[in-house]
């Protein structure tokens, strides 16, 4: 019986877990696009129009 509730509890788990590493994984990717662009185009007029 111990077996099964660790399955169940392991498989309400798993959904959240994913997704809060992917979330993760965007967030991480979306700051190094980010720093990349400013490196990139750094000194360029267009980036005092940036909010």
């Amino acid at each position: 019986m111990p077996g099964a509730i660790i399955l169940v509890l392991i498989l309400f788990a798993f959904p959240i877990v994913v997704g809060l590493s992917t979330a993760a994984l965007a967030g991480l990717l979306g700051h190094l696009l980010y720093k990349d662009a400013e490196v990139r185009h750094e000194g360029s007029e267009l980036l005092d129009t940036n909010i």
